[in-house]
């Protein structure tokens, strides 16, 4: 038995006890900073597999980082495990909450954080059986749905010395993810005013809210100066307590996203030259509240070669008949056109891809894009090689962040995802601790790609994860 197949068989045999770990985090949903139990559950399976767990990194009690082996080459596997509000669901085909309100795997990092924690399990195994020598870490990155876990791990370091990274995401498609996404900053403005009785004596106040108001008539002007592809999107928090009293506080929370680090940069510099200018006009004070800054995501083909081929040894998902009628009844309840908007954006066939499920490898469709969204995940590939997978945990035509999607991961549809991915990464990072010449390609990519420039936080000194 080669050291591919120890892994492999490593996985077949703790199947069911993965999928048991991957519905207790689906059982238990937790938001990003508070997965106590999510996060526990999974650094205590690797402290009983012989990974010494460093608890508790980074100033968050719930990130933790799980090694095994001594020695070169390092290769790190991410995991997350963060649920979002509002999206609690049975594993039904109709909306019924568990609880109504609560917090609810909409993005399938049950699946994330277990899956590459069987990854990471599976390589321990083959490398120990074979006196492998090197190491595998694995990462337990909380709150990736607000931007935080993995880019205050990487203004701390954590991900320096690795030779290369690996990750992979619930999705439709049983492919590489080859695509860049956007960069971001998440941040709050705090406007401070003078109260008053908004009628009598209007005068003697000073309204934030005016202020709120104002910075977003000077961001909207914004909005046509900017790089075609960029985004501000924003929610006013606080707006005050009642029309008679002029408000003394009101905030607003913009994300600003753009292709590249340095558009963001700029961006957010003439956000906060529009903040003075709507505080000057207002007779109001200000303060940033600067909550995350996330990279654009840097693909390394050379991985993303590897992966693509390990996705092929492995073969894909196989689902049954009743999974098939269970994704064609989460179908039927997403809006007209859910199924023809998502074939336009992967720019496939229902024949290139399936339909309700998707049951092949496909070969990678996004290279060269830029998805309108942003992770964490952009930080750590501009710090060492890094490439992603994705593996049918839903129906075609599924939006992340929706309860659909929250019925279909807590499935059986998204536990066969989770095992093609475990065994993909684990078979990929197996070739990267046993064959330099894949990792020296992988590195010179990244060197050419990176221009030999440092990765530099975003992140302000003295800022706190929050």
């Amino acid at each position: 038995m080669n050291v591919e197949e120890k892994a492999s068989g490593y996985l077949d045999a703790n199947e069911d006890k993965l999928i048991d770990l991957a519905k207790d985090i689906w059982e238990h949903p937790e938001l990003g900073l508070q997965e106590t139990r999510s996060s526990k559950l999974l650094a205590d399976e690797l402290e009983k597999a012989g990974f010494s767990i460093n608890r508790g990194v980074d100033q968050m009690p719930t990130a933790f980082v799980a090694s095994w082996g001594e020695g070169k080459p390092i290769i790190g596997i991410l995991g997350e495990y963060d649920a979002l509000p509002g999206l609690s669901q049975k594993v039904s085909a109709t909306r019924e909450p568990i609880e109504e309100g609560a917090p609810g795997h909409g993005c399938g990092h049950n699946l994330l954080g277990v899956g590459s924690l069987g990854a990471a399990l599976a390589v321990k195994e083959a490398m120990e059986k074979d006196k492998i020598k090197g190491t595998i870490r694995y990462y337990g990155c909380p709150a990736e749905e607000t931007m935080i876990g993995k880019i205050f791990m990487a203004k701390a370091g954590g991900f320096d010395d690795l030779d290369a990274a690996l990750t992979w995401h619930p999705f439709y498609a049983n492919t590489v993810w080859w695509c860049s996404l956007l960069a971001m900053n998440s941040f709050k403005v705090n406007f401070h005013g003078i109260a008053a009785h908004a009628a009598a004596v209007p005068e003697a106040g000073r309204s934030a809210l005016d202020g709120v108001q104002l910075m977003d008539v000077g961001v909207n002007y914004l909005r046509e100066h900017i790089v075609e592809k960029a985004r501000i999107h924003c929610v006013i928090t606080n707006g005050g307590e009642a029309p008679n009293v002029v408000p003394p506080f009101a905030q607003v929370w913009y994300y600003v996203r753009a292709p590249r680090r340095e558009q963001v940069d700029e961006i957010y510099s003439r956000m906060l030259d529009i903040t003075q200018g709507a505080a000057l006009m207002t007779g109001t004070t200000f303060e940033i509240d600067f909550l995350s800054g996330a990279y654009d995501v840097l693909p390394n083909d050379r991985l993303g070669e590897l992966l693509l081929e390990k996705l092929k040894k492995v073969g894909p998902p196989k689902f049954t008949d009743e999974e098939k009628d269970f994704a064609k009844r989460l179908q039927a309840t997403l809006p007209p056109d859910a199924i023809e908007n998502t074939l336009r954006s992967y720019g496939l066939t229902r024949e290139e891809v399936g339909d309700p499920l998707c049951e092949k490898i496909v070969e990678p469709f996004d290279k060269g894009k830029v998805l309108p969204a942003s992770t964490d995940v952009g930080d750590v590939s501009h710090i060492t090689p890094t490439a992603q997978i994705t593996t049918c945990c839903q129906a075609l035509g599924t939006p992340a962040h929706s309860w659909q999607n929250t019925a279909s991961v807590g499935s059986s549809i998204g536990f066969k995802g989770m095992m093609l991915a475990a065994k993909a990464l684990a078979l990929a990072a197996l070739d990267l601790e046993t064959k330099p010449d894949i990792l020296k390609v992988a590195r010179d990519e990244f060197e050419k790609k990176t221009g030999g420039k440092k990765y530099v936080s975003p992140l302000p000194e003295g800022i706190i994860p929050h």
